[in-house]
């Protein structure tokens, strides 16, 4: 359904109940006229988030449903997986927290898919916990790149800087062994097509780092950036991606520089990551990029320090939220800009061979 038919339906998964989940969840729809904006849909427990609304002191009404396809304009609907008593150990995960967090995220999944739910925003989960309980994957990306065949990029956003991580949750140990030229390649090309189709950027400009220090210093210090990382930026830029590098990592991330960019590709978690939540601070925004479904998440993780405290800031969430309804309403109106292009129209040329001729949208 077209966003111009209803307001966006924004899936939450609640993550690990005895950390911050709820308080920043609930904290993010406190707004009476939260509902005028979206549709919320939470994936929980309806004692749940009575017992944990009292703790916090928010005044909030949940419409429950059983399911999402329930869910009212209007209301902060919550979809009920369970009516039995909750155990609440604020501050340590528990096996019923951490099921808890597993059902909310394949419940949700699941809506997604189903079309039930536009958007998908997660709370944080406890992976360490999740995997001991059977779960596969060590993060969200891994379950949603199996859940939806594709693979997808860790975008880190905000509206001034964005970056991806070319390796995920791997060992440091293991990062050089899995980089590679079709690797990269692949990545700034989603990283290229995501800019334009869902952050509006006509003619993305992106910089990639190098792995080693001093982006290798000529191959002194390493050679990924001779044999990979500099062979996949020539040939994207030879086919017309301005993609760029690769550049040290320990200089970039001075506003003078990554401000001349509209995203970063750097080549491993802690290397993208450690500066941008340094200058993106409680801004920042974990986007799932090249999946044919959006999911959002805050930069941040479960915080069992201060669960309970009422001081979680919800700043991080909330930009989640809205960053999935930017992106869905962006995405959509890209793909109806390209499904009304003119198509190309036949000519005959003086040898008698059929020839297309540009688009006019392109003339």
């Amino acid at each position: 359904m077209s966003p111009k038919n209803h307001k966006v339906r924004v899936g939450i998964s609640i993550g690990d109940f005895n950390g911050i989940g709820p308080e920043i969840i609930m904290k993010s729809l406190k707004d009476k006229t939260i509902t005028d904006f979206f549709t919320p849909v939470i994936f929980g427990s309806g004692k749940l988030f009575t017992y944990q609304k009292n703790i916090f002191k928010l005044n909030l009404n949940f419409n429950y449903v059983n399911e999402a396809s329930q869910a009212q304009e209007g209301k902060l609907n919550m979809v009920n997986l369970t009516k039995e008593n909750v155990n609440v150990e604020l501050g340590v995960p528990t096996e019923e927290s951490t099921k808890m967090a597993i059902d909310s995220l394949e419940a949700a999944t699941e809506a997604l898919m189903k079309g039930d739910i536009d958007v998908l925003v997660t709370a944080p989960i406890n992976k360490d916990e999740m995997v001991k309980m059977g779960f596969k994957h060590t993060g969200h990306t891994g379950y949603f790149e199996e859940k939806f065949s594709k693979k997808g990029l860790m975008f880190l956003v905000t509206e001034d800087l964005k970056v991806a991580v070319s390796t995920h949750h791997i060992p440091i140990a293991k990062i050089a062994e899995n980089i590679s030229k079709e690797k990269i390649k692949k990545q700034i090309r989603v990283l290229n097509q995501t800019l334009i189709e869902d952050f509006r950027v006509q003619k993305p400009k992106i910089a990639v780092l190098g792995l080693n220090p001093h982006a290798g210093d000529g191959g002194v210090i390493g050679n990924e950036e001779i044999e990979i990382i500099a062979p996949a930026i020539k040939e994207l830029s030879d086919n017309g991606v301005l993609a760029f590098g690769p550049f040290p990592a320990d200089s970039f991330f001075q506003p003078s520089k990554y401000k001349n960019f509209d995203a970063v590709l750097a080549m491993y978690h802690d290397q993208g990551l450690a500066p941008f939540k340094t200058l993106a601070y409680e801004e920042g925004v974990n986007y799932t990029a090249g999946l044919p479904f959006i999911r959002t998440s805050p930069d941040h993780g479960v915080a069992y320090d201060i669960a309970g405290k009422n001081i979680a800031d919800e700043q991080s969430f909330t930009e989640a939220i809205f960053t999935a309804i930017s992106v869905f309403k962006n995405r959509n109106e890209y793909s109806e800009l390209m499904s009304n292009r003119l198509q190309p129209r036949k000519m005959v040329s003086d040898n008698g061979v059929d020839e297309d001729l540009p688009d006019e949208t392109e003339a």
